[in-house]
């Protein structure tokens, strides 16, 4: 089935922003929400760690579930910044990144003052699920909102990446690319070059999620990324491959051909998983349970069905297929992992800001 090229990514951008101005109830209080996005060109490595610079280009789906909503309350007279997720007072590492976030925003406002964050997650965090692109979308368009910022979308989403990388492609709504920027030359320039922007697309798709494991992985995504990239020696040819992936992916994208986007984002994911498993040691988030989805995956295609899988790092398996055949899929991976979650998936919205009263 063909649908009229996506316009949702600029719209949802174009909302916050304007929101951001007006949609408030008072100063220094504003909440959004943010839908996590899948990437079927993959980011994995980054080449600065302080300006969360990619490597490499990559282009992802926001998805119409588990969103996350985030509140800012700035707290005139605190000492700190406190922040609570899903209820739960956050801590160390958690509490750092959300505090070396809100210096970020107070520096470009010039304030001084403290805030106040309430979290509501719906996806399980830290188990390759997009967790952290959907929660520092929203905390970066309700910060910038709290500390009076008119920031357009592609500065919201320069300002996410610094949060997540993948959190600049979750400013959007459809599908996006998050530019990696030019990687010589000075460091304000590759800054003001990566940013993430919607992508037009011809195709009704649906992304079957399989979660064999919902707990938090053994190795994190910013530990396996620098180990991949200090020591894979798959990790180079991965990337140069990569390139060619994304103009291949915006192609497809553009012409309607679902199987070649399926087919793309497939040995895109499984070639970054290679790379991880090349490197020294090991890392191997592929569990029995995956390589049971991924077999099931494969003979749905046998039988007929285009279907495709793609994973993020972690066991959790990803499934593109037409909308019109997502039933079909996720009833077959249900047969192959009964004890796994197994949900259907849209494209989803941009972040935005919420309204007094949503």
């Amino acid at each position: 089935m063909r649908t009229e090229p996506s316009t949702a990514g600029t719209t949802a951008a174009a909302a916050a922003v304007v929101a951001g101005r007006a949609g408030r109830a008072t100063a220094g209080d504003a909440t959004a929400v943010a839908h996590p996005n899948i990437a079927l060109i993959k980011y994995w490595g980054k080449r600065d760690q302080s300006l969360v610079l990619p490597w490499t280009s990559s282009l992802s789906m926001t998805l119409d579930l588990f969103p996350t909503t985030t509140r800012v309350r700035l707290a005139p007279g605190a000492g700190h910044d406190t922040a609570a997720l899903n209820g739960v007072p956050a801590r160390g590492e958690t509490l750092r990144r959300i505090t070396g976030f809100l210096d970020l925003v107070r520096e470009t406002a010039g304030s001084g003052r403290r805030a106040v964050v309430d979290t509501r997650n719906t996806v399980p965090t830290g188990a390759g699920l997009a967790s952290s692109a959907s929660g520092f979308a929203a905390l970066a368009v309700a910060a910038a909102a709290a500390y009076g910022l008119e920031l357009d979308a592609t500065a919201l989403s320069r300002l996410a990446r610094r949060g997540s990388g993948s959190a600049s492609r979750s400013l959007f709504g459809g599908f996006a690319v998050w530019h990696a920027g030019p990687d010589t030359g000075p460091a304000a320039a590759a800054d003001l070059g990566s940013y993430a922007e919607p992508v037009p697309a011809v195709i009704d798709p649906a992304l079957v999620v399989a979660v064999v494991n919902a707990g938090p992985k053994e190795v994190s995504s910013r530990e396996a990324m620098r180990r991949t990239v200090g020591t894979s020696p798959l990790f180079r040819p991965w990337a140069a491959s990569s390139r060619d992936d994304l103009a291949g992916m915006r192609a497809a994208l553009e012409r309607g051909d679902i199987d070649a986007v399926g087919e793309i984002a497939e040995r895109n994911a499984l070639g970054m998983h290679a790379t991880m498993l090349a490197a020294r040691p090991a890392v191997r988030y592929l569990s029995p349970a995956t390589v049971t989805v991924l077999d099931r995956v494969l003979r749905l295609r046998r039988e007929g069905v285009a279907a495709y899988s793609t994973m993020d790092a972690g066991p959790n398996v990803k499934v593109l297929c037409r909308r019109a055949d997502a039933e079909r899929v996720a009833s077959a991976v249900r047969e192959a992992v009964p004890d796994g979650t197994v949900l259907v998936a849209g494209p989803g919205p941009g972040a935005r800001l919420l309204g007094e009263g949503e």
